[in-house]
């Protein structure tokens, strides 16, 4: 699977900068473990026909979606991130149309509705976080996926390994830093929470739409 490696468009970072999935390491392999399995349990509570990640990377999820059946689609602010993705799709025999380049705050804009939305490792790089969860809650048919890194456990994480010494172990690009509880407190202005997982390091929380639009 091509991955980016650190690349970057127009001054940000895009993509994954090692293969966290396919690592050896098994410090990574534990983490991304407990990673895989509560987004795992998440999606299987809604068992939705249809799935768009917003901010898919090089598409790892939404090729293992589309591998169980399930009708998936994937979008990324990055041209340069969806040109791996579509590789990526095309080197399993996929097609390339399961991924555009988007923003998140273009979703509103989309003319069919995905039963589940799923938005892991993004808010944390918004500028606007808040105009993202109104984005995702125009644009989800009934259910919402969100997970950002946990603080302070994920900084000190990195601390730890000797990572981000001058930024307090802050990783780079992550402009939003929220805990457990502050990160349910935002998403509840715009959602329904439903069910709650905080794999190590993140907090993963699953949502319905509301039926009456939250805006705050």
């Amino acid at each position: 699977m091509k991955i980016s490696q650190g690349m970057v468009e127009n001054g940000t970072v895009v993509g994954n900068t090692y293969d966290k999935y396919g690592s050896k390491n098994v410090i990574v392999r534990r983490l991304m473990q407990g990673f895989d399995n509560s987004l795992t349990e998440l999606v299987g509570k809604v068992s939705p026909q249809s799935i768009h990640e917003v901010g898919c990377g090089e598409g790892y999820w939404v090729m293992r979606w589309a591998d169980q059946g399930i009708a998936s689609t994937g979008s990324d602010f990055s041209g340069k991130v969806i040109e791996l993705a579509c590789a990526n799709a095309l080197e399993r025999g996929m097609t390339s149309d399961l991924f555009s380049v988007e923003s998140i705050y273009e979703l509103p804009h989309r003319t069919t509705k995905p039963e589940l939305i799923i938005c892991c490792e993004v808010l944390e790089h918004l500028e606007h976080p808040e105009d993202a969860l109104r984005a995702l809650q125009v644009a989800a048919k009934e259910y919402v996926i969100v997970s950002v890194p946990r603080e302070p456990i994920w900084s000190a994480l990195n601390l730890a390994r000797g990572k981000y010494l001058m930024s307090g172990g802050n990783t780079p690009g992550h402009i939003q830093r929220w805990s457990a509880s502050a990160f349910k407190t935002l998403v509840s202005r715009y959602f329904d929470i439903l069910e709650i997982r905080t794999p190590l390091p993140w907090t993963m929380l699953l949502c319905r739409v509301p039926s009456v639009p939250r805006s705050q």
